[in-house]
């Protein structure tokens, strides 16, 4: 899974990467420390080309009547996705990328504290996670809200972790946003295993409340 992480990466720099025309409301950066129901970047496409939005993370299916009404869903399980009646429609439908310089997974001591780790690419480069989005409330106050996919660890990140969040090189981002047709399940996969890399950082970022640059910087413990 995936529920902590960051972004670094300035909003123009941002829209220039992905082709995508940016919103007025973007969320501000760098923040070493994105936390579910948080505003995050988002990509999609649409009629007039690619947008880059800001959602709330955290999906919510039409058929809650407030944001708290059942679990929150940051995450969906690529195994399960086209079946489970809160993302299939979002599936086929309303697939996006989330914007990320890296993110943070936990193992435990042998005294069951947790120890924070994070992981971002090798070659420095933003990361692109794989998303689904759904628009929710009322007419008047739709929302835009957003999940990203998770599919099972490659085998350097299951020393962390047994899951992890579907990558998306650059040349598989038409497919996953609907541009080049029909095809984006089978990008739904672990990233190779030289895709990443990890360190520990301070266990200050097991907090929400915590920000700076430090949070991802190697960590000595």
């Amino acid at each position: 899974m995936c529920g902590r992480f960051a972004v670094t990466l300035p909003n123009d720099a941002m829209a220039q990467l992905f082709a995508a025309q940016p919103a007025n409301t973007l969320p501000e950066v760098p923040n070493f420390n994105v936390c579910p129901t948080n505003q995050v970047h988002v990509v999609r496409s649409g009629e007039t080309g690619r947008q880059l939005l800001p959602m709330r993370w955290g999906f919510i299916p039409h058929w809650y009547k407030a944001e708290n009404a059942g679990p929150l869903l940051i995450n969906a399980r690529s195994e399960t996705l086209a079946e489970k009646p809160a993302f299939r429609d979002a599936c086929r439908m309303r697939r996006c990328l989330m914007v990320a310089t890296g993110f943070y997974e936990w193992t435990k001591s042998s005294q069951e504290t947790r120890l924070p780790w994070y992981i971002h690419r090798q070659d420095g480069a933003p990361i692109a996670f794989a998303g689904i989005w759904q628009d929710w409330g009322s007419a008047d106050e739709r929302k835009p809200t957003c999940a990203i996919v998770t599919t099972g660890a490659n085998d350097s990140i299951s020393n962390i972790h047994h899951r992890m969040p579907v990558i998306l090189e650059p040349h598989q981002w038409s497919l996953w946003l609907g541009e080049e047709g029909k095809g984006a399940a089978r990008l739904m996969q672990a990233t190779p295993d030289n895709t990443l890399t990890y360190h520990r950082v301070d266990p200050k970022v097991n907090s929400n409340r915590s920000s700076g640059p430090e949070l991802i910087e190697p960590f000595d413990a």
